[in-house]
């Protein structure tokens, strides 16, 4: 393969990475601007999406559409039950106290997916065949079109939601001034739990589509989180275009790392990069200086 193949094979295979961090970021994104905290159980939700799909179409032999749907109600649903079990009823926690509890929820997730699915990663069949496909002299999956599909109609949905309707506005207010949104009329309780249950959602797409690549077992939450979280950072916290953007940079840098400098280096490159960004412009690459100086985290 020559080496304008490879770095074809290298981008196609950092887009595809980008676009599940990029759901992930969007994920942190979305419940840091409802409730200025960081949840570190984002990750789980991916692990749980890929497991319950697992569940769904090569267990129950569900069709592939209605499982992905039912996938995504039931991570949803787990999502609005864990802030309606263990943030809703907290009044004035302090930020590091709700950050301990996502990380607590975080280990619980996990062991309840240990238990119930064991230790062996599971697999999913390509959506449509697993025929490779020559591109440009690059070999690509199938399934790398379908994550580039569903991941843009889900971005695109976001977008919709966040700038066309009332509800998606009236998060937006949230995230820079609760009290002023409560005064307008707001109810902030809700949106949060909207919140948690929207990035729940998002979460359960990512892990749904990536499963039949990358295989899926109950602790890869955490490496996903970390991804998608240094995303979210590295894009400017709070920003969801940002948080997008950071993913596929991050997915591509850490392709080509791994393919032209080794493998071994590819979580640590991505980390450096963006220590090497905050470190030039801690606010992220979209991030605001001053909106940031209205947030709390």
């Amino acid at each position: 393969m020559s080496l304008t193949s490879q770095l074809i094979q290298f981008l196609f295979t950092g887009l595809t990475l980008g676009s599940i961090y990029a759901l992930v970021a969007l994920g942190f994104t979305m419940i840091y601007n409802a409730t200025g905290i960081i949840n570190l159980a984002q990750g789980e939700f991916v692990m749980l999406g890929g497991l319950i799909m697992v569940f769904c179409t090569a267990v129950l032999k569900i069709p592939l559409l209605i499982g992905f749907v039912l996938t995504v109600a039931v991570v949803m649903l787990l999502g609005a039950l864990f802030e309606r079990l263990a943030i809703h009823p907290l009044k004035n926690a302090s930020m590091i106290t709700l950050i301990m509890i996502t990380l607590a929820a975080s280990i619980l997730f996990r062991g309840v997916a240990m238990f119930l699915w064991g230790k062996d990663p599971y697999g999913l069949p390509a959506f449509s065949g697993g025929q490779s496909i020559q591109l440009w002299g690059a070999t690509l999956q199938p399934q790398i079109f379908w994550i580039f599909g569903i991941t843009f109609l889900a971005v695109f949905g976001i977008g919709l939601f966040f700038n066309r309707t009332l509800t998606g506005k009236a998060m937006t207010a949230c995230s820079f001034n609760p009290l002023a949104a409560r005064l307008v009329g707001i109810n902030v309780r809700k949106l949060v739990l909207l919140s948690f249950g929207l990035s729940a959602a998002v979460g359960a797409v990512a892990g749904a589509i990536i499963t039949p690549i990358t295989l899926m077992e109950y602790d890869r939450g955490p490496l996903l989180a970390l991804k998608g979280f240094a995303a979210a950072v590295l894009g400017g916290l709070g920003s969801g275009v940002g948080a997008i953007a950071a993913g596929f940079i991050i997915g591509i840098l850490e392709s080509l790392g791994a393919g032209l400098i080794s493998s071994g280096y590819k979580d640590a490159i991505a980390l450096l990069v963006l220590l090497v960004i905050l470190w030039v412009k801690p606010s992220g690459l979209l991030g605001s200086a001053e909106e940031s100086q209205l947030k709390k985290f």
